[in-house]
This record gives structure tokens, sequence and C-alpha cells, in this order.
């Protein structure tokens, strides 16, 4: 029997009386009171241009890639070891996903072997910030300028993390944020699309908008609204954006209780770590991260297995991660470029084990003794 689940949605409790709000009122598609909080507040804490709200993680990512006018012909350097979703956005617009291998220390894009992956056909850099901890972020920007492509952002992981004191999600031109159950502030499924750039803004309005200005006719700037270019639905409803300003506006502490579990965490498996049992994650100087997710290296997969199960035995849910993208099946048929031998990658995969953490385990359980 399951004692301990691998993540638990949180509810801070304001969730219903937000929903009843809107059910009361009779409007329930997008652009409402509810969503128009949302967005001021995403603006407000991470200094973005504008925050539109999307009905998912991955969507955001789609409308990156069309606001980034990336299309056929065109490649976007990314890592392999994150979730379908970012190769997806980029194989939707008919370009190639480049996979490029991860460091060892945080999992994220290497930065270092990005340059010799970038092609004449390069559009894009497409960093992931795993576990919300950053990639190194004055690199890879750096890197962009001087050849002239863009920094789009997979921050799904990231809310109220940063890099430098800078947010996740605001370093490049655009940036994706997920409110999908399994992540610290949730919706059930939603999601934001940060745009940093104010020559994005307009048409932004625009593809969110099924490809009309309606924005601008509501505002009152046009006496009429038409199809002007491509779009899509991206609006979230308004029931779910009630459901996600009640989760806003405890967004502070919630992160706070899932990084002191986390701590707690980095503090008992330190003894493992010194027998060579496992590692700990690493967190580079600068990078403030925000509890999402704590996870273990074993030293082989056989012992990331065996302790998988020796937890399972306990009642306790722990589950490993990615498979690299490069290998599975979608990956061999819309991958092209770069290095095909990723062997941190691979490597990483085959080792990780993620431990249950959510909001309401108030005393984690003692890992240190269960993993022996």
């Amino acid at each position: 029997m399951e004692k301990i689940p691998f993540n638990k949605p949180y509810l801070t409790g304001k969730e219903n009386e937000y929903m009843q709000q809107v059910l009361a009122s009779g409007s329930f598609a997008g652009n409402g009171a509810f969503s128009r909080r949302c967005a001021a507040w995403l603006e407000e804490k991470t200094g973005c241009k504008k925050a539109v709200l999307v009905p998912s993680g991955t969507a955001a990512l789609e409308m990156m890639m069309l606001l980034a006018n990336i299309g056929p012909g065109d490649e976007v350097i990314l890592p392999s070891f994150t979730f379908s979703s970012t190769a997806n956005a980029i194989v939707l617009r008919g370009a190639t996903p480049v996979f490029v291998d991860i460091r060892e220390d945080t999992l994220n894009l290497d930065e270092s072997l990005v340059e010799a992956a970038i092609t004449p056909r390069t559009k894009a850099i497409l960093p992931v910030h795993y576990a919300g901890v950053a990639c190194e972020m004055d690199t890879i920007l750096a890197m962009a300028e001087k050849h002239n492509l863009l920094v789009l952002e997979d921050a799904a992981q990231g809310i109220l993390a940063s890099y430098k004191g800078r947010p996740l999600g605001t370093l490049g031109q655009m940036g994706a944020l997920s409110f999908h159950e399994t992540k610290n502030i949730h919706c059930g499924e939603g999601g934001a699309l940060l745009i940093n750039d104010p020559a994005l803004v307009e048409r932004a309005e625009i593809l969110m908008e099924k490809g009309t200005d309606r924005s601008k006719f509501f505002r009152g700037e046009i006496d009429k609204y038409s199809w002007v270019d491509m779009g899509s639905s991206y609006l979230i409803n308004e029931i779910t954006a009630a459901f996600l300003w009640a989760q806003l506006q405890e967004a502070e502490q919630i992160i706070q209780e899932r990084l002191s579990l986390w701590n707690q965490y980095h503090r008992e498996l330190e003894p493992l770590e010194q027998k060579g049992t496992l590692r700990r994650p690493i967190i580079p100087e600068g990078c403030q991260h925000n509890g999402h997710i704590y996870y273990v290296l074993f030293q082989n997969q056989e012992a990331r297995n065996s302790a998988m199960d020796c937890l399972k035995s306990q009642g306790i849910h722990a589950v490993f991660h990615y498979i690299p993208l490069d290998s599975a099946e979608g990956g061999r048929r819309f991958g092209g470029g770069g290095s095909q031998n990723l062997p941190v990658t691979e490597d990483v995969s085959a080792r990780l084990l993620r431990l249950p953490l959510f909001c309401g385990l108030a005393k984690t359980f003692e890992m240190a003794s269960l993993l022996k």
C-alpha cells in the first residue's frame, strides 16, 4: 500500500471560493478578471514585458516558436534530457531539434558544447532549467549575441527561481512556465508565456486570439476586429485562472515549504553521499532554485532500481525521469545535426531517482536509513 505518493497537488483552500465567483458571474471564457490578476502578478514578480496565460506549458512553448518565426529549415539547439514538449514545439513548426549533452553537475544544457552545434541554419538556443536550477545563462546569452540567435527559455519548472538575481524565463527573448499539477504552483493544467522583448507583445496578443486583433477591439482601439495573422486558441479559461490565482497568492509560502523539505533531504542524505552510495544535487553559486525536485544519482542503473524497489516496499513512491529524447523513437525520427553521442545524458538518465516532495509532507521520512 502506498503511504507516501511521489506528488500530491497542494490546495490553498481558496480555489473553490474563487471558482464559485466565476460561476456566479456567468462569464467563463478567457481574459476575465482572474486571468488579468494572474498575468499582472507574473509581470510584477518577474519583470517581463507581458505574461500570457495559456492552457499548458506545452502551449507556451508552441506559442513561443510561432512568435520566434521558427519554421522549416531552421534548427534549434536544446538538451536531450527534457520532456517531449520541448522538442515537439520545434517539430510542429517544421524545424529540427538539435540535441546537445548536459552538464554533470546541474544536468542542464552544457554551454561549452553549444557553439560546436551551431550551423548556418541555427535560429535559437533553448535552455531548459532542470529542477528549477538555472542554466549558465551568461555564457549562453553571450554566445547567442555573437551568432545572432534567439534565446528561448524552457522554465517550466522554474517559477520564482532565479539566475544571479534575474527570474528564470526573463533572460532570453521569451520564457515558458508550466502550472501542471506536478509543478510547485499549479491549476491542474496551465502555463504562461513570459515575453521579454517589447517588439513581440503586439503579435502575441494576435496569436493568442486565434490570429485576430480582438484585443485591440476590446480596448477600443479599433471599431471591429478581423483575422490578421496566424494564431490559435491559447487563452486559459476563467475557471482555471481563478484556481491559479489562489495558488499565486501563496506562491512564496509554497516555495518556502518546498525549500525547507528540499534542505532536509539534503542534510539527511549527506552521510550516504560521503559513503559514495549516491550523489546529491549541486546548486551553483548565483542560482536560487525553488525546491521543485529533489533527486539523487546512484552509482549505476542497478543500484538506482534497487533503491526504487526498496522504497516501493516501504510504501514510498520514488520515480526516475526523462528517457533521453535523442534515443527515443521521436528523436530518431525528427532530430538532426549536433552530436549524436550524449554520454552524460545517457548516464544520468539511467542513474537518477526523484524522491517525493510536496507541500504537506510535513516531516521527511528517514531517507538515509531506507537507502542503506
